[in-house]
């Protein structure tokens, strides 16, 4: 397939590229800096901002499917980038996409009128970053995309145990920790066995 990925700098997006790559999977990564990362046959690396509506539409021209791993940096950066993302995605009928989002918008279980980072659950002190990943949940419900969030929680650099647990909407009970390598994998199989369209996805790895 040929993939689209925003975010590859990062540490869940290294991640997924060495996994689409390993895949021989055609990959086009648009960063920052590309002398960030090593030159591969099946890899494109393009040079610009995910925010400028320009370098997104050419990361995305010709692309089947695509990821995103971006952060929120403590800024607008998200949800500028998104908009972008699904604007050009279904001008180009691109449909199917997987975003790494963050647990605090899943469903909270002790009050499953609130996300979790509205509610007891969370143990965040700022909100900003919840807000941007809620932003972005709320475009994708609107769009008429394949979309999957991936809701890590507490995210430590780790490889992958291949034992994390999954849930629909929550968080899996007694969830402490879900490793970078897990979270990548878990995503990278969804992207392409399609099991959970039009979900938040909740993910831990064994404590």
């Amino acid at each position: 397939m040929k993939i689209a990925l925003f975010g590859a700098t990062g540490r869940i997006g290294k991640e997924m590229l060495s996994l689409l790559l390993e895949n021989n999977d055609e990959i086009t990564a648009l960063v920052r800096t590309p002398t960030k990362l090593q030159t591969h046959p099946n890899l494109t690396l393009l040079q610009g901002d995910a925010r400028v509506f320009s370098d997104v539409e050419k990361t995305l021209a010709g692309a089947d499917a695509v990821i995103s791993a971006l952060g929120t940096d403590k800024t607008t950066v998200l949800t500028e980038s998104v908009e972008h993302i699904i604007s050009i995605m279904e001008k180009q009928k691109i449909k199917r996409v997987v975003t790494i989002g963050t647990a605090g918008i899943l469903t909270s279980r002790v009050n499953p009128n609130l996300l979790r980072y509205e509610s007891s659950e969370s143990k965040r002190k700022s909100i900003i970053a919840a807000k941007e990943h809620l932003n972005v949940y709320e475009m994708l419900k609107r769009s008429a995309l394949d979309w999957t969030i991936v809701c890590p929680t507490y995210l430590p650099t780790g490889d992958a145990t291949k034992a994390y647990i999954i849930e629909r909407n929550q968080l899996p009970l007694g969830a402490v920790k879900s490793t970078t390598g897990d979270t990548a994998l878990y995503a990278f199989k969804e992207l392409f066995e399609n099991k959970h369209i039009g979900y938040r996805v909740g993910i831990m790895s064994p404590n």
